[in-house]
């Protein structure tokens, strides 16, 4: 009967000691998060100033030209008559101007 009873002490003491071990994981869970989430910030901050639309400034133009010419024309066969259709397109796109990206 003695022995019986240290069986179940033993798996119970395991269980108390593998509770413990878990409360002191979900414990540190937040500090190690934290450490990880600061190694991420110190890398971005040594990546540089990003690019901000509301610091930059810019003067681009932009110029576009098309040309559109279709020819229609009628052609009589015995019988009726069918048409043939051309289309030609000519288009050319300029762009000029600076743009600048400042810091606050």
């Amino acid at each position: 009967m003695m022995l019986k009873r240290k069986r179940g002490q033993s798996a119970v003491e395991y269980m108390v000691v593998v509770i413990i071990v878990l409360g002191a994981f979900l414990a540190m869970g937040n500090y190690f998060k934290r450490g990880i989430q600061g190694r991420w910030k110190a890398s971005i901050d040594e990546v540089g100033d990003q690019y901000d639309p509301r610091a930059a400034n810019g003067d681009v133009s932009r110029i576009l030209i098309a040309n559109t010419t279709t020819t229609v024309a009628t052609v009589d066969v015995p019988g009726g008559s069918y048409t043939i259709r051309t289309d030609q397109s000519d288009s050319t796109e300029i762009k000029r101007g600076v743009l600048r990206v400042g810091a606050f």
